[in-house]
């Protein structure tokens, strides 16, 4: 008796492990993969997968943050559809703090792109003409023949501020040089100039901070008073400013720019100047002007054409420079237009295919370690360059 009792309990136990695993079975074979909606009467269940491109640019970025490799926030975008934005890392590595899309960030010689574009501005309103010489504007000037339009594409042959202001700014440690004050450098030292205007291409910073005194010649505002009035408001840019350590003596952003892992870069004497640096966006903000500029919203088409308009033609690519942007000419004559910058922690990559309406945006506030190659973004975002 006891053991066919035994032997039923023991078949009992199992017929139930069997049902169990065949319902466990059952189930995993019902598991949707990608989609899957249940009955109409229950709410819908969705499974839903990025896209291989979107994969991968997450892979990408992910990865090199996890190396310690990046630390900043990212944005691709399709005519006026955002496909992937995140942000990676830390604003500030000594108070742990997030870094969030909407983050300003330095954008160095990116800066100069929203330059050309105010000067493009004032030339549309009849305010100046792209051949109108420095002088015009600043009587005094000791060089001749250099036009608002050799400054705009680097042909103005003019020495560099970063290095004559070295030489003969006196109280660099306690006084910060601003756009004025570079003028009158030149006028009293005369510093000797690389080339003569028009000889050759010569990127130079101190093309951009002219401009910027321009700007305020012509509009009767401060250089951060026209952008923010001019441009940024209207573009709905909210994040975006001008820094100006002359008004501001220290650095106010969230954003700290470190040149590696946790040291911080210097607030130099030279971030008075602006209109060749200075300017703090974020990635949306700069998704945003490139819309403007595909759609022609404050500066015209028309006009935004010269912009891409090759300034020369010599050996390296890089040096195919428009108003404010670097120019990539493909087969089809359609064209990559993109800039990059560095400056004291931060690097910025701005990149745009005028056909396809495609935009790159990468801030990063470690230098060192945040260094990328525009023809890898490209690749990577699946953009054809040349």
């Amino acid at each position: 008796m006891r053991f066919k009792i035994s032997s039923l309990f023991l078949f009992a136990v199992f017929l139930i492990s069997l049902l169990w695993r065949l319902s466990i079975k059952s189930n995993d074979n019902n598991t949707p993969s990608k989609e899957i909606s249940i009955n109409e009467n229950k709410p819908k269940f969705v499974y839903v997968e990025k896209p291989p491109l979107t994969q991968k640019i997450e892979h990408f970025f992910t990865r090199r943050y996890k190396r310690g490799l990046f630390n900043g926030t990212v944005l691709f975008s399709v005519h006026d559809t955002i496909i992937y934005e995140n942000a990676f890392g830390f604003a500030d590595m000594r108070k742990k703090d997030s870094l969030k899309i909407n983050s300003a960030f330095q954008l160095a010689s990116v800066s100069k792109t929203l330059t050309a574009y105010a000067i493009m501005l004032l030339k549309q309103r009849g305010q100046i003409s792209y051949s109108d010489s420095v002088r015009k504007f600043f009587p005094d000037f000791p060089y001749q023949n250099i036009t608002i339009h050799q400054l705009l594409i680097h042909r103005s042959g003019l020495p560099n501020y970063m290095y004559f202001a070295d030489e003969y700014w006196r109280d660099s440690r306690n006084r910060t040089i601003d756009n004025d004050d570079v003028i009158d450098l030149m006028i009293k030292y005369k510093p000797q100039p690389y080339y003569l205007p028009g000889r050759r291409y010569n990127y130079n910073n101190t093309n951009y901070a002219l401009l910027a005194s321009i700007i305020e010649k012509v509009s009767h505002k401060t250089y951060p008073e026209f952008m923010k009035e001019e441009i940024f408001n209207p573009l709905e840019m909210n994040d975006t400013y001008v820094y100006d350590k002359n008004i501001d003596s220290i650095n106010f952003s969230k954003v700290k720019g470190y040149t590696s892992w946790r040291r911080r870069a210097e607030n130099t004497y030279l971030n008075g100047v602006v209109g060749d640096k200075g300017i703090y966006s974020t990635v949306e903000d700069l998704n945003k002007f490139s819309r403007a500029c595909f759609e022609g919203t404050l500066v015209s088409l028309d006009e935004l054409e010269k912009a891409y308009q090759l300034g020369h033609k010599e050996l390296y690519d890089n040096d195919n420079y428009g108003y404010g942007w670097r120019i990539n000419m493909l087969p089809d004559s359609s064209k990559i237009v993109y800039h990059t910058g560095w400056w004291k922690g931060f690097r910025s990559y701005f990149i745009r295919s005028l056909k396809e309406e495609k935009t790159i945006v990468v801030l990063t506030n470690r230098s060192r370690t945040g260094v990328l190659h525009t023809k890898e973004l490209m690749k990577l975002f699946d953009i054809k360059y040349e």
